[in-house]
């Protein structure tokens, strides 16, 4: 029989703190994954520049994601409406950049530029929870990204 010394228990609580922290690790991105493999692709019809989605939003989900792959230098707008029929509007709109940067605000426009790098990009939609119930909350979400030769002179430095 072994008996524990010092240097054992002290081995045994590093090995345990690093267990921990390795499966807290994966379960962090086994979820982070997960989130992203559940948003919804933004489709553009062959040669169009827009595409429109509407949605609601259950009463106690606070939000869906959109994603959509852009080029640097692509200017965009993106405009959040209420959807009519429903009791309240999801009108936050948050663009999460490829590099996890983000840029939006409440209703209406939320996003209009230049965008700032090649890659994936994810678009959040929620509700206000300082101005919702907790009611269905419906919304019209409108992505204008215009090609880059288009894009050229909107994005060209000052």
């Amino acid at each position: 029989m072994v008996l524990p010394n010092d240097k054992n228990t002290a081995l045994a609580a590093r090995y345990i703190r690093a267990l921990v922290i390795s499966t807290t690790l994966v379960s962090i991105g086994i979820s982070s994954a997960a989130a992203k493999s559940s948003d919804s692709t933004l489709h553009f019809a062959k040669g169009a520049v827009t595409s429109v989605v509407t949605g609601k939003l259950a009463p106690h989900t606070d939000e869906q994601w959109y994603r959509f792959d852009a080029a640097s230098q692509q200017y965009a707008v993106i405009n959040i409406a209420p959807l009519a029929g429903t009791p309240e509007t999801a009108n936050v709109g948050v663009l999460h950049m490829p590099d996890g940067t983000q840029d939006g605000t409440k209703g209406g426009i939320i996003y209009q530029g230049c965008l700032p790098q090649t890659g994936k990009y994810r678009l959040r939609i929620a509700r206000n929870l300082m101005a919702t119930h907790g009611k269905t909350a419906g919304y019209k979400v409108e992505v204008m990204i215009l090609p880059k030769v288009a894009s050229q002179s909107l994005c060209k430095p000052a």
